[in-house]
């Protein structure tokens, strides 16, 4: 099997039915406290916009609320979705927690939209082909972390150097990520398709630049583990209810699971929901190591991200507290 050089957690802050942002925000604070003592070596949030189920659309503030609740676990976004945002103003954001919280800090940049068209109008207003320039972006982005321009510096943020990382579910990314010399995470957790070509470019074709010196690449699951196969069912049941309605138009705060798909969803929905989500460890312990095992071998990862959006927050807890066992034995 392959040996690990960190595994971390991705927490989409969810809003669930019954309840507010404020306790999604506390949940996920309370999520990273749990990963910190379990041996995760980051928490990583992620940019949505427009999505009524999940709460960390303000992402660096998000994150300043978990790092103040934590101690070591390194915190970042996976990601910050640059073409809503000058390169600039991330750069003070990510620079200022750094500065607040020394050597714990990582940002992940994607250029995707993280919502839907008329919410990317909303926030980019007239500059709508940003993605275009998504490459120039990172660069213009690793300039003020360096030494900045001699005109405008970004403070806090100016040599601070915050790590880099490239996120993506496509070729697009992986060639970035390469080109540039820096670490690259896959999406495969909800966009599994492209992730073992991906990652064999993107290791063919990196080249070390001062941040990296040889390819570090992740790869995201989706974990859903619990006393029993059945246990673990039943939360994959809740995120892939998520997705039918997400593809319906209807997102929301997340609901009980379902008894049975079937009830609620066509046959075609539930094989969408079955495809997307096709990259994830379910069941008993024992289930789940065997899972975990055989996508390391293939995709021979760096670092496993793990994440699982549910509406049960014990259960979520646990199901990382699962994860975290299993993933202590292949860390180097």
């Amino acid at each position: 099997m392959r040996t690990l050089k960190a595994f971390s957690l991705l927490d989409l802050a969810p809003i669930v039915e019954g309840a507010t942002a404020r306790d999604a925000l506390f949940n996920a604070r309370d999520i990273a406290q749990h990963a910190e003592h379990m041996g995760y070596k980051r928490y990583w949030m992620a940019e949505h916009h427009n999505s009524t189920g999940i709460a960390s659309a303000a992402t660096s503030v998000a994150l300043g609320f978990v790092a103040e609740g934590t101690h070591s676990i390194r915190v970042g976004a996976a990601g910050v979705m640059l073409p809503n945002h000058s390169p600039l103003v991330i750069a003070e954001h990510y620079g200022t927690l750094e500065s607040l919280y020394l050597g714990r800090i990582d940002l992940g940049l994607g250029r995707a939209p993280g919502t839907d068209g008329k919410t990317a109008y909303a926030i980019r207003r007239e500059n709508l082909r940003a993605d275009d320039t998504f490459p120039q972006d990172v660069q213009i982005l690793q300039h003020y972390f360096d030494e900045g321009y001699n005109t405008v510096k970004a403070v806090p943020g100016h040599g601070l150097k915050v790590p880099l990382w490239i996120l993506g579910s496509s070729l697009f990314g992986a060639q970035l990520a390469a080109a540039l010399g820096l670490p690259y995470l896959f999406a495969s957790h909800f966009a599994p398709d492209a992730l073992d070509q991906a990652l064999a470019f993107y290791r063919e074709e990196f080249k070390p630049s001062e941040q990296l010196s040889e390819p570090y690449c992740g790869a995201a699951i989706n974990i859903f583990a619990g006393d029993s196969q059945e246990d673990g069912e039943r939360l994959k049941r809740g995120m892939m209810q998520g997705f039918i309605y997400l593809r319906r138009g209807q997102p929301g705060p997340l609901q009980e699971p379902a008894d049975d798909l079937n009830d609620i969803a066509s046959p075609e929905e539930i094989a969408m929901s079955e495809n997307v989500m096709c990259e994830s460890a379910v069941g008993s312990p024992a289930s789940v190591k065997s899972f975990i095992e055989k996508f390391l071998e293939r995709t021979q990862a760096d670092e496993l991200v793990l994440t699982c959006h549910a509406k049960d927050h014990e259960a979520r807890i646990k199901s990382f507290g699962i994860g975290a066992e299993i993933l202590k034995g292949c860390i180097t």
